[in-house]
């Protein structure tokens, strides 16, 4: 196969009821971009027959079709890292295999490559997803703003248009644990955005937990920035500060009023908020812990039990 185009990155973790409606919108879709391609399958360790269905599709088109299989779950961002590491187009899209990201959109971000950006975000039209995620979501984005200076509209779209050099970068590097649309925001020269659809989940639930997102964004603002460790360092300074001036305070008391009788109450609250503001510093600093840990035993990020491919014909 020589070298297409456009490699379409597609992470699939247990999407049996999804998968032939995304095959039958996403084929359509890409051959008339008249433009070489290949449509990349990372399968997650699916226990339903994904797996299967992926394969009977490479057999019907092995020419633009190749599939990963993994040897076990190992969480979206690192399947498509492995997506990446094989991935042969001068051009990378990864999208959701769930059709919430609608595959005639693909052109849309391939348009602004045309124009000279190496980086093509997205921006939900209008997002079909519950209350909860859409508030969630638009606090977080916030909140990793302000923490990575790294500015993303929607950070949970994960329809985006990667030139190669910014994917050889990101091969390059070996964390454990990354945000990929962040690792290549840093790494372009000319990134850009643009609005694309955003439909309901064809079929299945999805497989992000309320904790799973939770998870993901403390991979974001631990793996990008150290303003957490920085931001408990100064409010400790704060607080020593004023512990020191309400036991002057009481010094005072005790010598011109006398012993204080009530109070007692008061005094266990603050130190409570106290005891509380140390837990959740000793977390954040457990989170950094963790990641260090982690990288340290360096464990290869996947495993991968089989890529079905067409081979060229010598």
């Amino acid at each position: 196969m020589s070298q297409p185009e456009v490699t379409v990155v597609i992470p699939v973790y247990n999407e049996e009821a999804g998968l032939q409606a995304l095959f039958d919108r996403l084929y359509p879709a890409l051959d008339a971009l008249g433009k070489s391609y290949e449509i990349l399958f990372v399968n997650d360790g699916s226990r339903d027959r994904s797996a299967g269905m992926l394969a009977a599709q490479f057999e019907k088109r092995p020419d633009v079709t190749r599939v990963i299989l993994l040897n076990g779950n190992f969480g979206q961002h690192r399947a498509i890292l492995a997506g990446f590491e094989n991935a042969n187009g001068l051009r990378i899209v990864t999208m959701d295999a769930d059709l919430q990201n609608p595959p005639e959109d693909v052109g849309t971000l391939l348009a602004e490559m045309d124009k000279g950006h190496d980086y093509v975000g997205s921006i939900r039209r209008q997002r079909n997803d519950s209350m909860w995620r859409h508030v969630a979501s638009r606090a977080m984005n916030h909140l990793r703003e302000k923490l990575t200076k790294i500015k993303m509209t929607d950070q949970g779209c994960m329809l985006r248009a990667y030139d190669r050099r910014i994917i050889d970068l990101i091969n390059q590097c070996a964390e454990m644990h990354t945000f990929i649309p962040a690792l290549a925001y840093s790494f372009s020269q000319n990134p850009t955005e643009v609005i694309v659809g955003h439909e309901e989940r064809h079929a299945g639930e999805s497989k992000y937990s309320l904790y799973s997102l939770i998870r993901l964004n403390f991979d974001l603002m631990t793996g990008f920035s150290i303003v957490p460790l920085q931001a408990f360092s100064m409010l400790g300074m704060v607080i020593s500060f004023f512990s020191a001036l309400l036991v002057l305070v009481l010094i005072a008391r005790r010598i011109f009023v006398g012993p204080e009788v009530g109070g007692l109450f008061t005094l266990f609250a603050i130190a409570f908020f106290l005891i509380g503001i140390t837990l959740f510093g000793i977390g954040i600093l457990g989170e950094y812990i963790g990641r260090i840990y982690h990288e340290v035993r360096q464990r290869p990020r996947y495993l991968i039990s089989a890529i079905l491919e067409k081979k060229d014909q010598e």
